[in-house]
């Protein structure tokens, strides 16, 4: 099904595979007729270094200081962004950005506030001359594809599935103060990442569609971390054998491999979409040189591929659908194990026995939806399959969202529209809300079934902290809808006999003409923003100081840590732009108290800025300071105090800046971490002032434990590789952190204290 090569790889003419061994300079001769192929000169034939080249300032194609085409971000990301932006000297727009808004557009929670967001970003569209997409036209993703990809160009997105590679476009899922950095002409700075090719052969099975794809993959790489922060190349004859619609569904689901960003080859396919969608200029025809090399390769048969069920509570907890039938208890219970360690609650029994009725397996909800399942071809393949069936009166519901109006239009055009209604599917308008628990929220102990894009815990909409639990499954629409066929009883899409019409697509693009506000360069700087009153601007924040004290208030031993559980999604949407009232939900599903521990150690923070008796404020410390003074001369009124949290690898799924952001507001100086999960929460912490550090081993402290380090400032400005810390309340045990690899202008963002800072301070 999916084969990882342990070396890597040369790909010759497209097409044929070599190995990295002492024998493949002889088979590329074979092949090709080159001698003496070089691999360095290989690497540049790639499609992604090409690019990559095209976008870097440097000069150093080492170290990428990148410059992107557009900018897109949603109503849950750009108001901050903006914020920051506007703090930090923001005049206009000097790129193409596009404010979508898809994710506060049920406005159903806090009064006028989600509204009041929507206008605000409206009004800065106008100030500063970018587009502004009103509620319900299109999830961000899908309004990317139609409206902004191009073969060959770079987009920078505030949301961590931006993803349009399909399209020739390799985009970047980032948290929001790297869009500020693009908005203020500044660069995205990396490593050259390593790239690593997907080679697609044969062609999909009746019934599979791109989640079950899209599954197999993630559940090869996901675990050994084969694509971290790595860009996926798609390639191999295989692709041809895939529609459009079958390309952007697996491209959109290599956010959750943890990719740093993905390109496919284009061609005949490609080239129409954008006919379609009435800019035939953005074609052009890519592919990787004669003779390119890879770090490593994916190779997928497609023909194997057979339909999925991802189980909580991540997409890599996948089996096909088959496998899961025949082995249901066993399964079961593999599940229950891990949810042992993904709810870390013992207050709640989590079982997913009860759902076994007659040997089959039921499920309460179906949800086809947003930037992964709210395609045309997923829609019309579902509507095929419920034609002349109904999904029964009991329990199970199905909900449907095309993923922009004009997909909506055309599906109410060529009947599927009717096909869904009159089986008992409801329509929805676009919306992401189901992707991050904003919508169908099952019932407590409600299971979902789903074509979106993500499963973690609690993501669906549940709050364990209340005794509530419900999880989710994703599938791909067209298993969903045989499920739906069968009135909620699990059943994979290759037992249904269906004959799929594959509809023809047709583009309207006077729904965006009449609807979506496009100022792109046409700034109307007389314009007034219009800030609601829940926008609120980022508190003040310190510069680092020579020496720091940092209290642990969260202990996080699960293998991985979301951004879900750092802030959670859902019904903290609506505070996205306070961050003083969203702060109030960090870690709320994960460790409840810390929020109360880190006020406490922000008082001491507050009067030392203040000019106040820090012990006055925190009794504690007056034991600290003695076992640290007893070691160390220091000005306790130049120290920092601060908080920070352990976890063993932090930062997986979403981009959002808040699981960063929250933190510092809360007065987080650090986190300390063996790894992390990802590079855009990484970057988050750092942009907002936050030291990134790593430690691997048996920990020397635990939670409530004081950490004093001495001499942070220089060891950040001298690029040390390694710093002395002390656990201060045991007596002054010493153990050494790290920072990693980290640019000059990141050294310069920690020290300012954020990037805020940063950019005043440049002033």
């Amino acid at each position: 099904m999916v084969k990882l090569y342990d070396k890597g790889v040369y790909l010759v003419n497209g097409r044929d595979i070599i190995e990295d061994t002492n024998d493949a300079a002889a088979a590329i001769y074979q092949k090709t007729g080159l001698k003496d192929v070089d691999k360095d000169t290989a690497k540049k034939a790639t499609m992604a270094y090409e690019i990559l080249k095209n976008h870097n300032t440097s000069g150093n194609m080492e170290n990428l200081k990148l410059k992107f085409d557009k900018l897109i971000s949603h109503d849950i990301t750009y108001v901050g962004i903006l914020l920051t932006a506007r703090a930090s000297g923001l005049e206009k727009f000097p790129i193409p950005y596009v404010l979508t808004n898809c994710h506060n557009s049920l406005c159903a929670v806090g009064g006028t506030i989600n509204e009041d967001d929507h206008m605000f970003g409206l009004s800065c569209a106008k100030k500063y001359g970018g587009v502004y997409v009103p509620a319900h036209q299109a999830v961000i993703h899908q309004y990317a594809r139609e409206m902004m990809a191009e073969c060959g160009s770079m987009i920078l997105g505030s949301d961590s599935h931006t993803r349009y590679g399909a399209l020739g476009t390799m985009a970047v899922g980032e948290g929001g103060p790297e869009l500020v950095k693009q908005l203020l002409e500044r660069t995205y700075d990396i490593p050259m990442p390593k790239v690593i090719a997907v080679y697609l052969t044969g062609s999909v099975r009746k019934g599979v569609g791109p989640q079950d794809i899209a599954l197999a993959i993630i559940k090869a790489v996901f675990k050994n971390g084969y694509v971290n922060n790595k860009v996926m190349e798609f390639v191999g004859d295989g692709i041809k054998n895939l529609s459009m619609d079958y390309r952007i569904g697996i491209d959109v689901m290599t956010t959750e491999t943890t990719c740093l960003s993905s390109i496919w080859e284009t061609d005949e396919a490609v080239k129409e979409y954008y006919e379609i969608h009435n800019r035939p200029s953005a074609y052009k025809k890519l592919q990787p040189g004669q003779v390119a090399y890879y770090d490593g390769m994916v190779y997928v048969d497609l023909s194997e591929i057979k339909p999925m069920i991802s189980m909580p509570f991540h997409p890599s907890n996948a089996y096909t659908i088959e496998e899961f039938n025949a082995n249901l208890y066993d399964i079961l219970d593999e599940v229950e194990k891990n949810a042992l360690i993904s709810l870390d609650n013992n207050k709640i029994k989590y079982t997913l026995k009860d759902k076994v009725r007659n040997g089959k397996f039921f499920v309460d909800q179906g949800t086809i939806a947003g930037c992964a399942g709210g395609s045309f071809e997923n829609i019309c393949d579902a509507a095929d399959i419920l034609e002349n069936k109904y999904i029964g009166s009991g329990e199970f519901s199905l909900s449907i969202y095309p993923a922009s109006q004009p997909i909506f239009m055309e599906l109410v055009k060529n009947g599927a529209i009717g096909k869904l209604i009159a089986s008992g599917a409801t329509i929805r308008t676009a919306f992401c809300g189901p992707c991050f628990g904003a919508g169908d929220t099952p019932a407590n102990n409600g299971f979902s079934i789903r074509h979106t894009t993500r499963n973690f815990p609690n993501r669906e909409g549940s709050k364990i902290t209340q005794g509530q639990i419900a999880s989710v499954a994703l599938m791909d629409a067209r298993s969903i809808a045989a499920t739906a066929a069968n009135q909620g009883y699990l059943t994979s899409a290759e037992d249904i006999d269906v004959n799929f019409g594959k509809p023809s697509y047709f583009f309207d693009s006077r729904i965006y003409e009449n609807r979506v506000y496009d100022g792109t360069g046409k700034p109307e700087p007389e314009v007034e923003i219009k800030m609601g009153p829940n926008i609120v601007d980022w508190p003040k924040m310190s510069e680092l100081t020579d020496d720091i004290i940092l209290k642990v208030v969260s202990v996080i031993h699960d293998p991985v840590t979301t951004t879900d559980e750092l802030i959670p999604s859902g019904e903290t949407s609506s505070y996205r732009s306070n961050p003083l009232g969203l702060a109030e939900f960090t870690l709320s599903r994960k460790d409840p108290a810390y929020v109360g521990r880190a006020k406490e150690v922000q008082k001491a923070e507050k009067a030392r800025i203040n000019g106040e008796e820090m012990t006055d404020a925190l009794p504690e410390l007056k034991d600290i300071y003695k076992a640290i003074e007893a070691k160390f001369d220091i000005d306790k009124t130049k120290t920092q105090i601060g908080s920070t949290i352990y976890a063993v690898k932090p930062g997986d799924g979403s981009a959002r800046e808040q699981a960063a952001s929250c933190q510092k507001v809360l007065g987080g100086l650090a986190n300390i971490a063996k790894e992390y999960a990802t590079k855009r929460y990484r970057s988050n912490l750092i942009n907002w002032g936050m030291l990134p550090f790593l430690y691997d081993g048996e920990l020397p402290f635990e939670n409530g434990d004081y950490i004093f380090i001495k001499g942070i400032k220089d060891a950040v400005l001298n690029k040390n590789s390694e710093i002395k810390a002390y656990v201060a309340n045991k007596d002054m045990k010493e153990f050494t952190l790290r920072l990693g690899d980290l640019t000059d202008d990141e050294r310069e963002i920690i020290i300012n204290g954020c990037l805020i800072n940063y950019y005043k301070n440049r002033k």
